[in-house]
């Protein structure tokens, strides 16, 4: 039978959702073509304010790859938008030329920020925070210009701002309402948000309605209805959605706000349906993740021909963590003449609960600093619980006995993907689940912001009872059920020494492993046996492969060494010279204190490094990067001791030093801290007589003050204890972790025990010394090797 032609309009959440539903229920029915406007895969866009934190890529974000649409047999093509549908024909146009042809049409077209319809508007600098283009407009500015300004105080501005702060920028967030987060928080608990957000940087203006935003071609400043001004060089509108209707108008579907849809998601053409921020239902429209994938399952009942009562509207909840603080909210948070409501605040552990009730019954709560009631108060809430019925559960609530345990199999654990208990209690007995990725995996529980692990992985001890270890194995990946530790072990009792053997020897699951096994896999061998352990290129990412960063246009970036920071005028006139010979698109200062060649051709690449005849900087790599220095002693009026030599000392003895992730140096010569060590990997302040040592900070999403390793008082001690902690780091480390992660999860006591004994650091060092001597500087070995530049540089590679 010929497959029935089914094309999606939209490569975001939605829409790729309903296609997953889809499959589940009918796996060849449809011959499924999508277009997407944006040149990815299907990605979180939840995730984007980390992104922009700096702390997460792109491809940790993805939600399908390109082998699931290849999988799926799903023609994809992305970077293309459907400009035209003619819905006699049955046929729809691109913006490249392309025509297909559809029996069914799904429109997830998603929505556009709204821009505030003001003088200046149009100007440069003036951006939206919808997609990861817009991160790249951020980020990008970011390094040029340092005040930031965000329309908007609800939680995409409140992202946008931690993100900003994070890229360095003095950020002021203006709100025309009296309290942020006006739609999901009360004022008491806004008030609280407002108090830990400011204590992080945040600068706020509330009451204040944006007027004009001032500048020639730049924006230059806001001004407000009430005279007032700031200052900007960066301006985030995250004032609100509109549903993407443009292309539903041109057809002729019926549009009101959104593209209006029945309970089945049909449009007035019943042969197309709109599904997401795009659909309007019952005069609803909805940009929060669990509605629009309620939908793409009643979608798909309905296209499949299953019998389904369709879609009946959402009572919307929002679990969130706003730059690392918890917050809930449900149903009715304002209180009224018609409510009531039960209140508690805990000033000590700084925690908020308010729970309304309308005609007795729970209609909305609001909560702060403590959400794990969150996903029963929000099951209360849909069902219309009698408040005395609540507050007796309360009462009688033991308050040893998790959450999980009182709650019925219907009720809802994660609202992005409308995943109940009971669902994921039947996945973990009828496929033996054991562990949270296990789960996800099979589920989609906690697959999207990730709220719900906990109560996933209570409900994982809860289910396999005497069965459940405390510490439920983390494997490397799903190719395998083999942790970390237990991989190492096995590659050092079996002598393993690729990754293709380690696979065969120990019974993965798929024959090539995947793009989360074969890095980790790579980097534990050259970790195991340094000397013996021949690098596999084919293993590695991109970047790490072609030893430079790959940019959205398919360039390349190269950021040559500069040790601590230090050049000299032979090095900037081969950078200029080479800069100009090549074309470069933009030559840019990074964080790190190197300078950054963007926009170069890949067939270039080994050229520009011959020419440049400096050594790789790594800026590409999950290594140890560069270590920003202060001026210190040898010019500074403040500087104690000699930070630049001391900065070079450590850059050159770590150099190319392959790590689980990348590693970030600062060392300052004075409290002043101006290298920013207190939020590096390890950071190193000379005092008056002696060097302090700092590890495990982080600059990113999750911001991470570094905790003192120890105090010493020779550059050479320096050197022999942060040796010691990176060799350990590494030993120790899950790959793709993060030091901040590893000192949290191992503890900084831990870490000075091992690093403080004499013993134990001198053979950490030894082990350090073996790794670093089969140094080869990368840039190098590429231009005298004709194999690599054939295989790398000559051909085009798959990325």
């Amino acid at each position: 039978m010929e497959k029935k032609k089914l094309v999606l309009i939209g490569n975001g959440m939605a829409g790729i959702r309903a296609i997953e539903e889809i499959l589940k229920l009918l796996q060849d029915y449809f011959d499924i073509t999508v277009f997407g406007k944006e040149p990815y895969p299907n990605y979180n866009r939840i995730q984007l304010s980390k992104v922009l934190q700096g702390d997460t890529e792109l491809k940790d974000i993805i939600l399908n790859e390109w082998q699931w649409y290849e999988d799926n047999n799903i023609l994809l093509y992305p970077g293309e938008t459907v400009v035209k549908i003619d819905k006699q024909s049955k046929i729809i146009y691109t913006d490249k030329g392309k025509e297909a042809k559809y029996d069914c049409l799904i429109m997830a077209t998603g929505s556009n920020p709204f821009i505030l319809p003001i003088p200046g508007a149009d100007k440069a600098g003036v951006t939206g925070f919808r997609d990861i283009a817009d991160c790249e407009e951020m980020i990008k500015s970011a390094d040029h210009y340092k005040h930031a300004a965000v329309i908007g105080g609800g939680l995409l501005g409140l992202e946008a701002a931690r993100g900003l702060l994070n890229l360095g920028m003095e950020v002021n967030v203006i709100e025309l309402a009296e309290h942020l987060m006006e739609c999901q928080l009360d004022q008491t608990a806004a008030q609280l948000l407002q108090k830990e957000l400011e204590a992080q940087g945040m600068n706020f203006l509330l009451k204040k309605q944006t007027m004009e935003i001032t500048g020639d071609d730049r924006v230059a400043g806001l001004k407000f209805k009430d005279g007032d001004t700031v200052k900007a060089d960066l301006v985030i509108m995250a004032v609100g959605i509109r549903p993407n209707v443009k292309l539903a108008e041109q057809t002729g579907l019926e549009v009101n706000r959104g593209i209006v849809v029945t309970d089945y998601m049909q449009t007035s053409e019943p042969n197309i349906y709109a599904v997401g921020e795009c659909a309007e239902h019952n005069g609803m429209t909805y940009g929060l993740v669990a509605p629009l994938y309620e939908q793409g399952q009643a979608l798909a009942k309905h296209i499949c021909g299953m019998n389904h009562q369709g879609y009946k509207g959402s009572v919307v909840s929002t679990q969130l963590k706003v730059s690392g603080v918890d917050v809930f909210s449900a149903g009715i948070i304002q209180e009224s003449a018609a409510t009531k409501a039960i209140k508690l605040f805990d000033e000590w552990q700084n925690t908020y609960k308010k729970v309304v009730i309308k005609d007795g019954k729970l209609a909305g709560a609001v909560l702060f600093g403590n959400t794990k009631e969150g996903t029963q108060l929000f099951s209360h809430i849909k069902k219309g619980t009698c408040v005395h019925e609540y507050m007796e559960t309360q009462q009688n609530a033991d308050q040893s006995e998790s959450i999980v345990a009182s709650m019925s199999d219907d009720e809802i654990v994660c609202g992005c993907n409308g995943i109940s208990k009971g669902d994921i209690v039947t996945a973990i007995k009828e496929k033996g689940l054991t562990t949270l990725e296990e789960v996800k995996n099979t589920t989609n529980a906690s697959r999207s912001c990730g709220q719900c692990k906990g109560m996933v992985q209570d409900i994982l001890e809860l289910t396999l009872g005497d069965e459940y270890q405390e510490e439920t194995k983390e494997t490397i990946c799903s190719c395998t059920d083999l942790s970390r530790e237990e991989v190492i072990a096995e590659i050092r009792a079996k002598g393993l020494s690729h990754t293709r053997e380690v696979m065969n020897v120990l019974g993965w699951k798929t024959e090539e492993g995947c793009s989360k096994c074969r890095p980790a896999l790579n980097y534990y061998l050259g970790m195991v046996n340094p000397k013996e352990y021949e690098d596999e290129r084919e293993s590695r990412f991109v970047n790490e492969r072609l030893h430079a960063n790959i940019q959205k246009d398919g360039t390349y970036s190269v950021v040559p060494r500069m040790y601590g920071g230090v050049t000299n005028v032979t090095d900037l006139r081969k950078i200029a010279d080479v800069a100009e010979k090549y074309e470069v698109g933009m030559i840019k200062l990074t964080g790190g204190q190197r300078i950054d060649l963007l926009g170069i051709k890949k067939e270039d690449l080994p050229e520009v490094w011959k020419e440049l005849g400096m050594p790789s900087g790594y800026a590409y790599g999950k290594s140890v990067r560069t270590v920003k220095t202060c001026v210190g002693s040898q010019f500074c009026r403040f500087g104690t001791q000699d930070s630049t030599g001391m900065g070079i000392q450590l850059e050159k003895k770590f150099e190319g030093l392959n790590t689980p992730h990348k590693v970030k140096m600062g060392v300052s010569a004075c409290p002043r801290n101006c290298a920013e060590g207190s939020i590096k990997d390890v950071g190193i302040v000379g005092l008056d007589g002696v060097w302090e040592i700092y590890v495990g900070g982080n600059g990113g999403s999750e911001l991470r003050e570094a905790d003192i390793l120890a105090r010493v008082k020779t550059e050479e001690e320096v050197l022999e204890y942060t040796s010691a902690f990176l060799q350990y780091y590494r030993e120790n480390a899950s790959y793709l972790e993060r030091s901040s992660k590893f000192v949290e999860r191992v503890g900084i006591e831990h870490v000075r025990e091992v690093v403080l004994d004499e013993a134990l650091r001198s053979e950490l060092n030894r082990r350090m010394d073996e790794a670093l001597s089969v140094y080869k500087e990368p840039w190098n070995e590429a231009i005298e090797s004709e194999t690599i530049l054939k295989d790398l540089y000559q051909k085009v590679i798959a990325k």
